[in-house]
C-alpha cells in the first residue's frame, strides 16, 4: 500500500501540467546561473593575474627600497560560482604602505555598477527564492485539495492508517520534487568540469555540503506546505498563508533583524572613523613639527654663543646625531598614527561583531536566512570574509615593512637624492639607482587566508541544526494536525 501511495504522488506530480513548466524553468535558471558564474570567475582570474603582473612591474621598476610600492589582491575562489555571497561587494585589493592602514578597495560592483543594479543570480539565490516557492506550489493543496476533490475519503476507504498515508505522501512529494533536480545539478557540475574550473578536493567537499544544505532547505518548505495543507480545510487559504510565510521568510525577517540590531547597537560609519583618523594624524604631526621647531631653536641657541669655527666643528660632530634623533621621533609619530588607526578599527570591528551577532541571530528566525548564512559560510564568502582578508593583509604589511626596513638598514642606496661634495672633484648629485635593479627575490609574498572545509562545515552547523529542527517541528505539527483532520 505504501508503494502504491508513493507511486500515486509521483504520478500526480510528474503528470501535472505545472511540473514540466517548473522543471524547465528551474533547469534553465540553474544552468544559466552556473554558466554566468563560470564566466565571471574566469574574468576575475584574468583581472587578478593582470593586477598581480602590474604590481610586480612596479616593484621591478623601483629605483630604491624606499620607493617600492606594493599592493595585495584578493584571489578569486571557484566557490563563488555557486554562492557569490559578499564576493562582489568587498574590495579586491589594498595598498601596502607605512603611511596608511589597510583598506580593501575596488569591489567588482564599484568597477561595474550595472551588475550592482541587478545583482548576480547564483545557485544559492535560485534555491532560496525560486525552488522554495515551487515547493509551496506543489504542496499547498496536498491534503485539503484531496478533501475538496473527494479523493481523500476514497483513499481511506482502504485499510490504511493516517500516519502511513501522511508519510507516503511526504516521501512521494519529496521524490517527485528533489530527484528531478539532480539532472540540472549534475549538468551544472559537468559544465564546471568542461570549462576547466580548478576545483580541489576541499572545493568538492564544500560543494557536496552545499548541495546537502539545499536539499534540507527545500525539504523544509515541502514539510511546511503539507503542514499548512493539513491545518486548513481550503486550499486557497493554505496557499495564502504559505505565500505570507514565504515572503516573510525570504524578504521581511532577515532585513528586520538587521534593522532591529542597528537600532539597539550603533556603530560609527567609515566616514566617521576616517575623520577621527585624519584628525589624530594632523594633530600628531602638528605636535611633531612644533617639537622639531623648538628643538632646532634650542640647538641654534647653543650654536649662537660660539664663534664660526667652533660652530662649524660642533655642527659636524652633532649633525648625524641630530638626524638620527629627528628620524627616530618621526618614526615614533608614524607608529603612533598606525597604532591609533588600528585601535579605532579594532573598536569598530568589536562593535560590528556584536551588532552582526545580534542581527544574524534575529534573522535566523527565518529559514531562508539560516540557509543563506550557511551557504555563504560553506563557500567562505560570508560576512567574515572582509575581516579575514584585512587582518591577513595587516599581518603581511608588518612583515613587508620589516623587510624594507632591513634592506634600507643594510646601507644600500635607498633611491633618494644623494648629494656629495669633494674639494677636488666638486659637487655631484645622484638621483638613485636608475641603471640598476633591486634584488627582490627574497621579498615575502602575501598568503591569502584559507578556511578549511571542516572549519567551514563546523561554522555552519548551527544553521544546519536550525533547518533540521524546523523540519522536525513542522513534521510533528503536520502529523498531529492530520490525526485530527476532518475528511468530510
Amino acid at each position: 500500500m505504501i508503494s502504491l501511495l508513493i507511486q500515486k504522488e509521483l504520478k500526480n506530480i510528474i503528470l501535472s501540467p505545472k511540473f514540466f513548466a517548473t522543471f524547465l524553468i528551474c533547469s534553465i535558471l540553474i544552468l544559466l546561473s552556473v554558466y554566468i558564474g563560470i564566466k565571471e570567475y574566469h574574468n576575475s582570474v584574468q583581472q587578478f593575474e593582470a593586477v598581480q603582473e602590474l604590481a610586480h612591474q612596479d616593484i621591478s621598476q623601483a629605483t630604491g627600497w624606499s620607493r617600492i610600492k606594493n599592493s595585495v589582491h584578493r584571489e578569486p575562489s571557484p566557490m563563488q560560482i555557486f554562492v557569490s555571497g559578499l564576493h562582489f561587494d568587498i574590495g579586491r585589493l589594498s595598498t601596502i604602505s607605512n603611511t596608511q592602514d589597510i583598506k580593501l578597495i575596488r569591489s567588482p560592483y564599484s568597477d561595474e555598477p550595472i551588475f550592482a543594479m541587478f545583482r548576480i543570480i547564483d545557485f544559492a539565490f535560485i534555491v532560496q527564492m525560486v525552488l522554495s516557492l515551487f515547493a509551496i506550489l506543489f504542496t499547498y493543496d496536498s491534503i485539503n485539495g484531496e478533501r475538496e476533490y473527494g479523493t481523500l475519503k476514497l483513499a481511506f476507504a482502504n485499510s490504511i492508517s493516517r500516519s502511513t498515508y501522511l508519510i507516503s505522501k511526504l516521501f512521494g512529494i519529496w521524490l517527485g520534487l528533489i530527484i528531478p533536480l539532480f539532472i540540472p545539478i549534475l549538468s551544472s557540475l559537468l559544465l564546471v568540469v568542461l570549462f576547466e574550473v580548478p576545483l580541489l578536493s576541499e572545493h568538492w567537499i564544500s560543494i557536496l555540503s552545499f548541495l546537502a544544505l539545499s536539499m534540507i532547505y527545500i525539504t523544509l518548505f515541502i514539510v511546511i506546505g503539507v503542514f499548512l495543507s493539513a491545518l486548513t480545510r481550503h486550499s486557497s487559504l493554505s496557499f495564502l498563508l504559505l505565500l505570507v510565510i514565504w515572503i516573510g521568510s525570504v524578504f521581511v525577517i532577515p532585513r528586520l533583524g538587521v534593522v532591529i540590531a542597528g537600532q539597539f547597537i550603533t556603530v560609527e560609519s567609515v566616514a566617521q572613523i576616517e575623520s577621527k583618523q585624519e584628525a589624530f594624524q594632523k594633530s600628531r604631526w602638528d605636535e611633531y613639527f612644533e617639537y622639531l621647531t623648538n628643538l632646532w631653536k634650542d640647538r641654534e641657541k647653543v650654536i649662537s654663543s660660539m664663534n664660526e669655527e667652533e660652530a662649524k666643528k660642533y655642527r659636524d660632530n652633532k649633525e648625524w646625531e641630530w638626524l638620527e634623533e629627528d628620524d627616530t621621533s618621526r618614526k615614533q609619530v608614524q607608529l603612533d598614527i598606525i597604532e591609533n588607526n588600528r585601535r579605532l578599527i579594532e573598536e569598530v570591528q568589536n562593535k560590528k561583531r556584536i551588532q552582526e551577532r545580534y542581527a544574524l541571530n534575529l534573522s535566523r528566525i527565518s529559514p531562508a536566512a539560516s540557509y543563506h548564512l550557511a551557504a555563504m559560510k560553506l563557500a567562505s564568502t560570508d560576512i567574515t570574509m572582509k575581516v579575514r582578508y584585512e587582518e591577513s593583509m595587516r599581518n603581511y604589511k608588518d612583515i613587508f615593512s620589516k623587510y624594507i626596513s632591513e634592506k634600507i638598514a643594510e646601507g644600500g642606496n635607498t633611491g633618494g637624492i644623494n648629494i656629495s661634495i669633494d674639494s677636488k672633484k666638486g659637487s655631484s648629485i645622484d638621483f638613485g639607482r636608475d641603471d640598476q635593479t633591486l634584488d627582490t627575490s627574497d621579498m615575502p609574498n602575501y598568503t591569502a587566508p584559507l578556511v578549511r572545509p571542516i572549519e567551514a562545515i563546523g561554522n555552519s552547523i548551527p544553521d544546519f541544526g536550525i533547518l533540521l529542527l524546523l523540519i522536525i517541528l513542522c513534521f510533528g505539527g503536520c502529523f498531529f494536525a492530520f490525526l485530527r483532520y476532518d475528511m468530510r
